[in-house]
């Protein structure tokens, strides 16, 4: 500590006290956070047992910011205290990787430190993510699935189509169309999609449990299938090839 005058000394030495002692209080004055009370406190009710966790979400991240606010407030007054410590060693004011003196503006900033600019650790930030945001980046910005080839899977767009199924706040009033004429006709992101079928011909080909007895439902879907001409109508099939379409 040569290279620090004594009213250098004393001033850092009195910016640590202070700072100690202004954590002190703030946890006397708020009962650390209010970590002391339970959960029941804070709700005002007798039980949270019965309740959903969503029912008392405010409570629960309040508690969850006063713990990490708790933990900063620890973690300040160790370092304050080791600060403190460093004092009476007389080894405060010395970097303790290399040995050499910490600049008087350095400690003034941060009179914690025990660590000059050069040898400060480093923060490392966590660059690592779930892998499953590489297929969801952008969120459901990911609502031209379909023109890819390559992708059948569940996108945004059929996120959207289900919820609209619901019904939406849109009105025929409001509609972008002038010749809507029914809520039947609102929906913007119209699917012709077959739910749970990859193949059209699945929606009305069924089987027994055991994939067996092949028959044919004449839904709307098999008159659309037959209608496009994909398909040959079973009066025109032989015995020899019933069952097959």
């Amino acid at each position: 500590m040569q290279h620090l005058t004594q009213s250098q000394l004393d001033h850092l030495h009195s910016m640590l006290k202070e700072q100690q002692e202004s954590i002190r209080q703030k946890d006397d004055s708020n009962e650390h956070y209010g970590l002391e009370d339970s959960m029941r406190d804070q709700t005002g009710e007798l039980s949270n047992i019965d309740n959903h966790p969503g029912d008392v979400a405010t409570e629960l991240y309040s508690r969850e910011v006063d713990l990490t606010l708790q933990d900063h407030d620890d973690h300040h007054m160790d370092r304050i205290e080791m600060a403190l410590d460093r004092f009476q060693q007389g080894t405060y004011g010395v970097c303790e990787e290399c040995g050499k003196p910490i600049p008087y503006e350095r400690l003034e900033a941060v009179p914690t430190t025990s660590f000059c600019k050069e040898h400060s650790p480093k923060v490392h930030v966590e660059n690592y993510r779930p892998v499953e945001e590489e297929f969801l980046m952008p969120p459901f910005g990911r609502t031209s699935l379909d023109e890819r080839d390559d992708q059948n899977g569940f996108d945004g767009e059929d996120a959207w189509q289900i919820v609209e199924n619901f019904g939406s706040s849109t009105s025929p009033a409001y509609a972008e169309d002038r010749e809507v004429h029914s809520y039947n006709e609102l929906e913007i992101e119209a699917s012709d999609e077959l739910e749970g079928c990859v193949e059209p011909y699945e929606a009305f080909v069924a089987t027994d449990i055991y994939g067996n007895q092949i028959e044919f439902v004449r839904n709307q879907e098999y008159r659309k299938y037959m209608d496009q001409g994909e398909g040959v109508s079973m009066d025109q099939l032989g015995e020899e090839d019933e069952g097959f379409i």
